[in-house]
């Protein structure tokens, strides 16, 4: 199993270009289900959730054509099933894919979706929204079956603004007959994009990233060539690391009006971010102070940059309080914070963190994705080597994370060796260092 070796104290210099958002292109190439032209994405990640996905397509009957950061979809000949319950437990978004199959085959059998084990997902909002369309939707067993002769327009309030209920009725309204208005709706910029991508393809959709869209339906869609917005985790993500190391790094293709809660909290921490037309650009100098945070839906703080932030808050000086109001298990990270020597305290969603404490390298485990970042960025603090075992969820989220970060002039490795864990440096020896070297 891959892991990867850090080195701590190393501080990050430099710039590097953004990836394509992953929380853009899973919908987004969910939605290429429902025409039957070719299309193509350009900036898509090389992750191993696009992968799922892409074979989630190609388990529909979809072509599928991958080089590079380009992919192109002809689902001209796609049914709608039946799938592996395996495939859909690898991934959470493969559920994204009910919408447009019930819109064009007004049939589908979906196993439930897994993904990160951070709390309770379930895809009730998406099946209430689709009952609202007109869709007879029951549970058989482990899967759910939505069916419907011709889908209709209809006012959807959502309980939640939930991304991928948001995402589901949109994507089902658009060839449904009649207008949907979609109430309480998501207003995530992933979901901006993938309005716009269906906009390109022929859809008549307004008001996405407020809440409130509204879908005329319209009979068919075409085809179309996509550019998918840039990646506004992985920038965040950067950016605590950049932060975590005292360093001055510069972020090519990150956009700042995705950022906005997020950054003005780095700010306030004490980091000095500038931004331009191309990128951003952070300097740190040691200076970070405790703040609060509180998760909430976009556009509050994203809690998918809760842990990185919780790492970072270690180092800062003082006390911070995070409320994660989003997912009652996204406190993972904490375990190996700790362990690393952190001061953290959890009480209920509320993390107390007593910032300042010296980290030492020690060997601790991803548990799901954000999780596994934040572990890295403290690791990139710490004193000494850290091994970071289970790195599997940080690939499904991160293209290329350790290259990245050695770019920057981190001293991290992707090995699948056993290598001895020592807490100071002068306890290495010169045959350990030529492998963490390799």
């Amino acid at each position: 199993m891959d892991r990867f070796v850090i080195t701590g104290k190393k501080r990050l210099e430099g710039d590097i270009k953004i990836s394509g958002s992953k929380n853009a292109v899973l919908p987004i190439l969910a939605a290429c289900l429902l025409t039957k032209q070719t299309c193509t994405l350009h900036n898509v990640p090389i992750l191993d959730d696009v992968a799922v996905m892409c074979e989630v397509l190609q388990n529909y009957g979809v072509k599928v054509e991958w080089e590079g950061h380009t992919i192109s979809i002809n689902a001209a000949e796609a049914g709608s099933g039946p799938i592996s319950a395996q495939l859909t437990k690898k991934m959470r978004a493969s559920s994204l894919v009910l919408g447009p199959l019930l819109s064009r085959f007004q049939e589908v059998m979906l196993p439930i979706s897994g993904g990160c084990a951070i709390g309770s997902r379930p895809i009730n909002y998406h099946l209430q929204a689709l009952n609202c369309l007109g869709a007879q939707v029951s549970a058989k067993g482990d899967s759910n079956e939505a069916k419907a002769t011709r889908l209709k327009g209809a006012e959807v309030h959502l309980d939640f603004p939930s991304v991928g209920a948001t995402e589901n009725t949109m994507m089902a309204a658009v060839l449904a007959e009649g207008d949907t208005t979609i109430y309480n709706a998501a207003k995530e910029p992933e979901l901006i994009d993938l309005a716009n991508f269906l906009n390109c393809l022929g859809a008549k959709i307004n008001g996405a990233g407020s809440n409130t869209i509204r879908v005329e339906g319209v009979a068919e869609l075409g085809g179309t060539e996509y550019w998918v917005m840039p990646d506004r985790i992985e920038a965040g993500t950067m950016l605590c690391a950049a932060a975590i190391t005292d360093g001055d790094i510069y972020l090519r293709g990150a956009k700042e009006y995705y950022l906005t809660v997020f950054l003005n909290k780095m700010r306030e921490a004490g980091a000095v971010i500038m931004g331009d037309a191309q990128g951003l650009r952070i300097s740190a100098a040691g200076c970070l102070h405790g703040i609060n945070i509180y998760t909430m839906p976009y556009p509050g703080f994203p809690t998918d940059m809760q842990p990185q932030m919780m790492a970072l808050l270690t180092q800062a000086h003082g006390v911070s309080v995070i409320s994660e109001n989003i997912f009652e298990k996204r406190f993972r990270q904490v375990e190996g914070l700790c362990a690393l020597g952190a001061d953290i305290k959890v009480l209920g969603r509320t993390a107390i963190i007593s910032g300042k404490k010296p980290l030492l390298g020690t060997e601790v485990e991803a548990t799901d994705l954000r999780a596994g970042a934040a572990l890295v960025l403290a690791a990139l603090a710490a004193e000494g080597v850290t091994t970071v075992q289970d790195i599997k969820y940080i690939d499904r989220g991160y293209e290329r994370f350790e290259e990245n970060l050695a770019a920057l002039g981190a001293d991290i490795v992707r090995t699948n060796i056993d290598i001895p864990i020592f807490k100071t440096e002068e306890f290495k020896t010169e045959e350990v260092e030529y492998v963490l070297n390799l």
